[in-house]
């Protein structure tokens, strides 16, 4: 079966004036246009191709990557608006289709706008939302905690920054655990803090704490090392400077210092920390 808005791995079958036919292991063809098939390409050869229906809903193949495959979230651009919706580049030759019904504010031309890609199982076309919720947190999550997920930033609220976890979650990150800048539409690794009972995710961006102390002491080496073996930044510093010159808690940076202190690598004064 070859699978619309995603990835297929197929064989050539045959070559035409304007391409070459592909297929799958059921005899399934999708045409590969001329400018995509490589100059070596053989009958037999497998080709990775993306599969989308052209402006007449035929399947074609490309060789071109989009910036998201059906069942994934991305930020992509509008290109044009008109009368049944907005149409957004994602990155193959055909827009993306968000009808209005699927917009939470009306989209404008030349605006980065979140949203779902999925198929249409009527239409069989590949098509766009905005309204993210309903796509998340179908299933039951499986996670532990310290469990290491992917998470795209999508939304700053005045707690912290919704994710979305793995394709599947929504995802909190809350401020008061941000110890370095997160922009709108980065993609990030965290780490499960814990699984709530509506299937929302607590995150945080350091793992276990013996790994995250163990990250913000061998910062704490380099930084000394770089700066002459000394800093005047210490366990009685406060919260503010600790995070702007580490990206970490008080009480990581202060479970640092004493690992490295046991470790006999610094001496610690009152106004300063240093190699010993």
């Amino acid at each position: 079966m070859i699978n619309i808005g995603k990835y297929n791995r197929l064989r050539v079958a045959r070559f035409v004036d304007f391409g070459a036919y592909l297929t799958d292991d059921n005899g399934n063809d999708v045409l590969l246009p001329a400018r995509y098939v490589p100059a070596d390409a053989a009958v037999g050869d497998e080709i990775e191709v993306f599969v989308y229906n052209d402006s007449e809903d035929r399947p074609v193949a490309v060789t071109e990557h989009p910036f998201a495959c059906v069942g994934e979230f991305a930020f992509l651009q509008v290109a044009q608006v008109n009368k049944i919706g907005a149409f957004l580049d994602w990155g193959v030759p055909k827009h993306i289709l968000v009808p209005f019904s699927e917009q939470r504010i009306r989209m404008e031309e030349g605006g980065i706008y979140p949203v779902y890609v999925y198929l249409d199982h009527i239409t069989k076309r590949v098509v766009a939302s905005a309204k993210l919720e309903k796509f998340l947190g179908n299933v039951m999550p499986e996670y532990r905690v310290g469990d290491k997920v992917n998470a795209l930033v999508w939304q700053h609220t005045p707690i912290g920054y919704k994710v979305i976890v793995d394709n599947l979650f929504q995802g909190m990150i809350y401020d008061n655990e941000v110890y370095a800048p997160l922009e709108i539409e980065q993609t990030i690794t965290a780490y499960v803090k814990n699984v709530r009972d509506d299937n929302k995710i607590d995150l945080t961006l350091g793992g276990r704490a013996v790994n995250r102390v163990a990250e913000v002491a061998d910062e704490i080496i380099d930084r000394l090392n770089r700066e002459g073996g000394s800093m005047t930044v210490t366990d009685a510093s406060s919260p503010e400077e600790i995070k702007e010159a580490f990206h970490c808690s008080k009480k990581d940076f202060k479970k640092a210092i004493g690992k490295l202190y046991k470790e006999h690598k610094i001496v610690i004064a009152d106004d300063s920390v240093r190699l010993a």
